[in-house]
C-alpha cells in the first residue's frame, strides 16, 4: 500500500499505539473479554442478517439489498480495527509497522465513509417508497440500486485514498507514539513536522466534515419530505405503518451520526487523549454492535423472516 501510493516514510519504520497506556493494567483482560464478545456478536449479527435476506426471496427488495451492503461494510470496518485493538489489550508490544498503519487508515476510512454513503442511500430509498410509491419500482429498480451501492463503495474508496495519501505524504520526525488505539488522523498529525502540516490538517478536516455533513443533510432533507408526506395520511394506522418502515433506519442514523459528531466535532484539548480513546472505542466497537440489534428488533419483516428461516430449521415441527 505504502509503495503504491508513493508515501513518504521519512525516518519512521513503525509507530507505537498508546491508546491503552492510561488504562489500569488489571482491567485490560476485562476489556478484552467485553470487546471480544461484542466483536463476535457484531460479526454473527451482520452475517445472520445477510443470510436471512439472501435465503428469503420475500426480502429481495431494494431496502434489504442496501441492508446487506451495510452489513458487509460494517463487518469490513470492524475487521480493519478491532482485531488489532484486541491484540493490544493482551500484548506488551504495541508497535505497528508503517505500512500496516497506512493500510489500517485507508481501510477504516474507506469502509467508514462507505457506511455513511449507504445509510444516505437507504434514506433516499425510504423517501421514494413513502413520497413516490407509484414510481418506486422505476426509481429503485435493481439496476438503480446496484448503481447506488457501487457509487457508495467507489465514494468510500476515493475518500480513503485521499485522506490516507494526504496524511502519509507528511514527514514524521518523532516521537513515534500515537496516542490512540489505531492509526487515526488527529494523533498522527501531532507527530508530523513541516510547514505544510497545518494546510494538510485543514484540508483533510474540510474534506471529512464536508462529506459527513453532506450525507447528514441529504438524510435530513429526505426525512423532512417523509414527515410531510406521513402527516398527510388521514388515518393514524396509516401514519404509524408508514413511519414504522423508517424506524430502524432512523435509529441507526441517530446512533451513527450522534457518536460521529461527538468524536469529530467536539473541541480538542491536550488533556483529552484518554477521552478520545474512550469515545473512539464507542464508535468503532459499540456502534457496529448496536446496528444489527436495531435492525433485527425494530424491523418486523426481518424478525419474521429470521424466525421462519432459522427457527424452522432448528425445530422442523415449528414450520
Amino acid at each position: 500500500m505504502a509503495t503504491t501510493l508513493g508515501l513518504n516514510h521519512s525516518s519512521v519504520s513503525e509507530f507505537i499505539l498508546m491508546g491503552f497506556s492510561t488504562f489500569p493494567p488489571h482491567l485490560l483482560p476485562v476489556f478484552f473479554l467485553l470487546f471480544l464478545l461484542m466483536y463476535l456478536f457484531t460479526l454473527l449479527g451482520n452475517l445472520f442478517i445477510m443470510a436471512t435476506v439472501w435465503s428469503d426471496r420475500g426480502l429481495h427488495t431494494p431496502m434489504y439489498l442496501f441492508l446487506c451492503a451495510l452489513s458487509t461494510s460494517e463487518i469490513l470496518y470492524t475487521l480493519a480495527i478491532t482485531p488489532r485493538l484486541l491484540a493490544d489489550l493482551l500484548s506488551t508490544c504495541h508497535t505497528i509497522a508503517f505500512a500496516a498503519c497506512v493500510s489500517q487508515m485507508f481501510f477504516s476510512f474507506m469502509f467508514g465513509f462507505t457506511h455513511s454513503l449507504l445509510i444516505t442511500a437507504m434514506g433516499y430509498d425510504r423517501y421514494v417508497a413513502i413520497c413516490h410509491p407509484l414510481r418506486y419500482n422505476v426509481l429503485m429498480s435493481p439496476r438503480g440500486c446496484a448503481f447506488l451501492v457501487a457509487w457508495s463503495w467507489a465514494g468510500g474508496s476515493v475518500m480513503g485514498l485521499v485522506v490516507t495519501t494526504a496524511i502519509f505524504h507528511l514527514n514524521f520526525c518523532g516521537p513515534h507514539e500515537i496516542h490512540h488505539f489505531f492509526c487515526h488522523v488527529p494523533p498522527l498529525l501531532k507527530l508530523a513536522c513541516g510547514t505544510n502540516v497545518p494546510i494538510v490538517a485543514l484540508g483533510v478536516g474540510l474534506v471529512c466534515i464536508t462529506a459527513l455533513l453532506g450525507c447528514s443533510l441529504l438524510i435530513l432533507l429526505s426525512y423532512a419530505f417523509i414527515v410531510a408526506a406521513i402527516l398527510k395520511i388521514p388515518s393514524a394506522e396509516g401514519r404509524h405503518k408508514a413511519f414504522s418502515t423508517c424506524a430502524s433506519h432512523l435509529t441507526v442514523v441517530v446512533v451513527h451520526y450522534g457518536f460521529a459528531s461527538v468524536i469529530y466535532l467536539k473541541p480538542k484539548s491536550p488533556q483529552s487523549l484518554e477521552g478520545d480513546s474512550l469515545m473512539g472505542i464507542t464508535y468503532t466497537v459499540l456502534t457496529p454492535f448496536l446496528s444489527p440489534i436495531i435492525f433485527s428488533l425494530r424491523n418486523k419483516e426481518l424478525k419474521t423472516a429470521m424466525k421462519k428461516t432459522f427457527l424452522s430449521k432448528l425445530d422442523p415441527q415449528s414450520s
